[in-house]
């Protein structure tokens, strides 16, 4: 089946979840490639097989190959024991699942891998380069373009909001959830990439530590009951991943960021991934 038939199926199959970003009423019919709403604002699939749900062409800095490079190394398993712990709380029966800023998809994908359900998986992101790889991925899910702040889904579409290392609109995820519906939250701790953030930055105060103090803060704001799960590991770095390694994150964007030597990059062989799921239920 081609991509854009795979994806036209899943959406007729479950039309309900989708809203207009015009007129936010719910969506009636799929005629041809074409998804028309209650008002008759229509939205075209593109030949990749997604839909672009923003109203302006949007804008990001995360390119081709930078998501090129995040999937090698998603690949390679740097993310996998967290996709793991995400899986363990997540129930058995079938779950509707939005991944936030899904960007190429990986995480999604070997969710999906463990679980061996029949869920219903929905991944987004503003960036058009990384949702066309995402559509690339063997996966039984449908991607799209969406804006956070204004998400084409209905109210209480989904079981489960999940968003590793993303922005956040509480009230959106709020009004997609189901009730008693969850969010999984994954931000940095401390000591994240602190291998790659001594390299690049050395012993700059601003660089030295993460803080996610204002984020963590915010969340328990709107989520006073959330569960904090810590999860820290080392990541053996293959060498030919080092410099994949350095171009997956904005970290190496910085104006005083530090272009390491090549017997430095030799040297960079494990990373600290260190980072907090948090876990909530839909507050009301």
């Amino acid at each position: 089946m081609k991509k854009i038939e795979r994806a036209e199926k899943l959406v007729q199959n479950h039309l309900n979840t989708f809203r207009c970003p015009i007129c936010h009423q719910g969506y009636i019919k799929l005629t041809g490639n074409t998804l028309v709403c209650a008002e008759g604002h229509t939205i075209d699939f593109n030949r990749h097989g997604y839909l672009h749900f923003l109203n302006t062409q949007g804008t990001t800095e995360y390119d081709r190959l930078m998501f090129l490079s995040r999937r090698r190394l998603l690949e390679a398993g740097l993310f996998k024991p967290i996709i793991e712990k995400v899986n363990s709380l997540l129930p058995t029966s079938p779950q509707s699942i939005l991944d936030v800023g899904t960007g190429e998809g990986t995480p999604l994908a070997q969710l999906a891998a463990f679980r061996h359900h029949q869920d219903f998986y929905v991944g987004f992101d503003i960036s058009k380069p990384g949702i066309t790889l995402a559509t690339q991925l063997d996966i039984d899910a449908f991607f799209c373009v969406a804006d956070l702040r204004q998400l084409p889904f209905a109210d209480q579409s989904f079981d489960t909001v999940l968003e590793l290392f993303s922005p956040s609109d509480y009230r959106e995820f709020n009004r997609v959830l189901k009730k008693n519906g969850r969010l999984m939250k994954v931000i940095p701790n401390a000591d994240y990439l602190l291998e790659l953030r001594h390299l690049l930055y050395g012993n700059q105060d601003q660089h030295y530590h993460y803080d996610n103090g204002k984020v963590l803060k915010l969340f328990k704001q709107h989520y006073p009951d959330a569960k904090q799960i810590p999860i820290c590991y080392q990541f053996n770095l293959p060498h030919e991943l080092v410099t994949d390694m350095i171009k997956m994150t904005p970290m190496s964007w910085g104006r005083d960021v530090h272009q390491p030597t090549g017997d430095e990059l030799e040297n960079l062989t494990s990373i600290t991934v260190d980072v907090s799921l948090l876990v909530a239920k839909k507050s009301n």
